[in-house]
């Protein structure tokens, strides 16, 4: 991205043979008022509070938003006139600016996605938000049209993949929307954390505008009903309420998230994701830029046979929006989910069969597991039962009869869950038990190797190496593999580039911090 300053003299014509300087669409000014939602929401449910009675700070409230309006509607008017946008020979370019003109430019072989976005608002006017990106990250790497009519946005989206080197070759859909996926929507922590974010923002928003939840009528009479009722049948009826609400509230957010979903190669260079009710998003990941796919499965997705897949790419932002921008399905069966894998690979994809790691490796997880989990509340509660009553003393050892098969069986799982191994031209990476992952990556997209180890896995004979990719994550852990074999194996994953460290294929004695580039 190039940033420069020009006067309006030298900026405001178009010399012969020049592209013509475009406008956005003149409905983008009624986007900006949409910010009015909140504070006159806030007003409503503060009549409604109070019967209908403003006092004077809802009055100056009042007279704030419409000042407020009449400046911000001035100045959506204003930036709508003096935007403009054009697409050259070589790049994409957004001029802006009142007073000093700005002039931004992207290379259009540095375009390395695309996206069309639309929250509710500018879907009902028509209107998309076209976003096209280096990959780089932060706002020097992203060029972005707000708003723009939607037919003109997807006209641009295609002129600009098509100038920057895609030739479509064909439409190969490899999944759309299906409502049976609906039912791997509550296999999520969200069924019970969203419904305590959910009650805390609108808690939050009553306070804020001078209301006090705790005074009224239903809420307080509904902890009083709570607390004068017996706790062994209330508190089961809450946590079944609550979950309720968590699987309707989490139905919901993933139908509104992945309506009209669709995943598709649009030519031969790129894979699109398009979904979205309210907010349409589309993501489009250039196949150069594509190093991978992780298959995701959670404990409760798993436990429900489900998976989800992502997309290991570069130029997709920084890690956060990568996270965000790389799924390309969302929970569904796994089945599906591997289908979809081979889809976008391109070849097929089977973690079955991936090399075990030492039984050294199970019992550093069952340690840690009784270190952190089990034993301190242990502990902490077998201490206070010898200062205070014994009857802690009974909850100490009622802890460990509790925790200590549930902890074995999950660090059980997470020693079933590690394994690596080499299928074709992709290196296969799996660990985890709460967010189990296995990640195919293309072997000539790492980058370097890192070796690590303690002191307490250097004597169990464990190291783990770490493969280093420019996309998703920047680095894919082989947690706890054998010492002995590790930089072998990354030899044989990246031919050459631990060749000369390796004497006549033997493992060095020692591993630590070592790092070697390609």
């Amino acid at each position: 991205m190039s940033d420069f300053h020009m006067s309006d003299s030298r900026a405001g014509g178009v010399r012969p043979g020049e592209q013509p300087w475009r406008t956005l669409d003149p409905r983008t000014i009624a986007v900006h008022c949409t910010w009015m939602g909140a504070p006159l929401g806030s007003l409503a449910l503060t009549a409604l509070a109070t019967g209908g009675r403003l006092d004077a700070r809802a009055c100056i409230t009042l007279a704030v938003i419409g000042a407020v309006f009449a400046a911000v509607t001035t100045a959506g008017v204003i930036t709508w006139r003096r935007t403009r946008y054009r697409v050259t020979g070589d790049a994409i370019e957004l001029r802006t600016g009142l007073f000093t003109r700005s002039v931004r430019a992207i290379p259009l072989h540095r375009v390395r996605n695309v996206d069309i976005t639309a929250n509710l608002v500018q879907r009902l006017l028509g209107l998309a938000v076209l976003r096209a990106g280096t990959g780089g990250g932060g706002q020097g790497g992203e060029l972005s049209l707000d708003a723009l009519a939607r037919p003109e946005a997807v006209r641009l989206r295609a002129e600009l993949l098509a100038r920057a080197g895609a030739g479509r070759t064909g439409d190969p859909v490899l999944a759309t929307a299906d409502l049976r996926r609906l039912r791997y929507a509550p296999l999520t922590f969200w069924v019970v954390g969203g419904v305590f974010a959910a009650a805390g923002a609108v808690w939050r928003v009553l306070d804020g505008i001078g209301v006090q939840p705790w005074r009224i009528g239903f809420v307080r009479r509904a902890f009083e009903d709570f607390g004068h009722s017996a706790l062994w049948l209330t508190i089961p009826l809450a946590l079944l309420a609550v979950t309720a609400l968590g699987c309707v509230g989490a139905v919901a957010l993933y139908a509104e998230n992945w309506w009209n979903y669709r995943l598709e190669w649009t030519d031969a260079a790129t894979l699109r994701v398009r979904h979205g009710l309210f907010t349409t998003r589309s993501v489009s990941i250039e196949r150069a830029r594509l190093r991978g796919v992780a298959l995701r499965e959670p404990l409760l997705l798993r436990t429900g046979g489900g998976a989800s897949v992502r997309a290991v790419a570069g130029g997709l932002g920084n890690r956060e929006e990568n996270r965000r921008r790389s799924v390309v399905l969302p929970p569904a069966s796994r089945g599906e989910a591997l289908r979809v894998c081979e889809g976008v690979l391109g070849e097929p994809f089977d973690p079955a069969g991936l090399t075990a790691h030492p039984r050294a490796a199970l019992r550093r997880r069952v340690v840690r597991a009784f270190a952190w989990c089990v034993l301190p509340p242990a502990v902490a509660l077998a201490v206070l039962g010898a200062l205070l009553t014994p009857v802690l003393l009974y909850c100490a050892a009622g802890w460990l009869v509790l925790t200590a098969p549930v902890a074995y069986g999950l660090a059980r799982d997470a020693y079933r869950g590690l394994g690596h191994g080499l299928r074709g031209r992709f290196l296969l990476v799996r660990s985890g038990t709460f967010g189990r992952e296995t990640v195919a990556l293309d072997r000539s997209a790492v980058l370097a190797w890192t070796f690590t180890d303690t002191p307490f896995s250097r004597r169990a004979g464990l190291v783990t190496a770490t493969a280093a990719v420019a996309a998703g994550e920047d680095g894919y852990r082989i947690r706890d593999m054998p010492a002995g074999t590790a930089a072998a194996f990354a030899e044989a994953a990246t031919p050459g580039m631990l060749a000369e460290f390796l004497e006549h294929g033997e493992q060095p004695p020692h591993i630590k911090g070592f790092v070697r580039s390609s």
